[in-house]
Order: C-alpha cells, then sequence, then structure tokens
C-alpha cells in the first residue's frame, strides 16, 4: 500500500455504553480513531450510542470511503515521520 500504510495495525471495538464513549470520544457507530483522534470529526457531534453518519464524496453514507480512510491515515503517518 501506498506511504507505508501496510504497517498500519487495526484494532477493533465494542463500545458498550454511554460513559465509555463518552471517554474515548465516541460519536456513533462506526468511529474511527488514529491515534485516539477522530479525523472525521465535525463540530457540534457529542459522544455517545448512535448511528453515525460520515459526508463521502458521494453524499451521506453509513462510513467513510475507502479513499477517505487512506488519506486519514496517509495523513497521520507524515505527521508522524
Amino acid at each position: 500500500m501506498a506511504a507505508g500504510l501496510h504497517e498500519v495495525d487495526v484494532v477493533t471495538r465494542v463500545v458498550t455504553d454511554r460513559a465509555e464513549a463518552e471517554r474515548i470520544g465516541f460519536t456513533g457507530s462506526p468511529t474511527v480513531l488514529i491515534d485516539g483522534e477522530d479525523p472525521f470529526a465535525e463540530a457540534g457531534r457529542t459522544q455517545g450510542m448512535a448511528c453515525r453518519l460520515y459526508r463521502t464524496p458521494e453524499g451521506l453514507d453509513g462510513a467513510p470511503s475507502v479513499g477517505q480512510l487512506h488519506q486519514a491515515l496517509a495523513t497521520a503517518f507524515h505527521h508522524e515521520s
């Protein structure tokens, strides 16, 4: 994968209650965090147990596009370098 992203570890986590959601910054399912930061954060979103929509090039969707995920990882990777 480009930009050395083949070395990225992915961890799946199940959030079970509102307290945990607030503690980790979970703003709905699915939430993608890269080193604890939400690259798709939007002002005004609150933490909690809910479904989440993402703004993609094709419109609102239930997850970021593959291209958006790749860009977010590449950006995070380059900031660490």
